[in-house]
């Protein structure tokens, strides 16, 4: 673990903060009229989620740590746990589906993953930022319904409501965005 200046943190920066594993996810540098320059940084708990607005000063010493990478492959899900596969060395191992969140429904058999680890402790699973799935289930075009920027609800293959253009219809195949959870193009 390396140690840095608290004026060095950058959104995305993974700390050792208070006893636990902190990612800043805002970082606004504010130079006041009175006294020194700080960092604010809103941090995020990898483990449980919790959110905490801390100020950092250049003096203060923060360390960071580094967190390993892994492509791993989906297998399937039982008892609400999700197994994946290490496609190098074939090894399986089994995590929480809760650590996916409301993002579990874009995650699809066989879809390779990265998943972040320290030491041995899965904390974060990304899936990949664009995700192709069907629409199952969408209202009729009305009739005017061709402003820009006019759009309707319809429902996914994997159960989700989204919005999409008027001129999406039943069965076809859209890309989904996997953070914003919004409709991004047709497939």
């Amino acid at each position: 673990m390396a140690k840095i200046n608290g004026n060095e943190i950058r959104p995305g920066a993974i700390l050792d903060h208070d006893g636990g594993l902190w990612a800043a996810v805002k970082v606004d540098h504010v130079k006041p009229g009175k006294g020194g320059a700080f960092a604010q940084v809103e941090l995020k708990n990898l483990r449980d989620g919790r959110k905490l607005n801390e100020r950092f000063r250049s003096a203060d010493k923060v360390e960071t740590v580094e967190l390993e990478k892994k492509d791993q492959q989906f297998l399937y899900e039982a008892d609400g746990m999700l197994t994946f596969m290490d496609s190098s060395t074939f090894e399986q191992i089994e995590l929480s589906a809760d650590l996916l969140g409301e993002r579990r429904p874009f995650l699809q058999d066989g879809m390779t993953v990265r998943i972040e680890y320290v030491g041995d402790e899965a904390l974060n699973v990304a899936l990949p930022p664009k995700v192709t799935c069907i629409i199952a289930s969408t209202d009729p075009v009305q009739r005017g319904q061709t402003a820009a920027n006019s759009f309707k609800p319809a429902m996914l293959d994997n159960g989700l409501r989204i919005l999409v253009p008027p001129f999406i219809g039943e069965g076809e195949r859209v890309i989904v965005n996997t953070e914003s959870m919004e409709y991004s193009e047709r497939a």
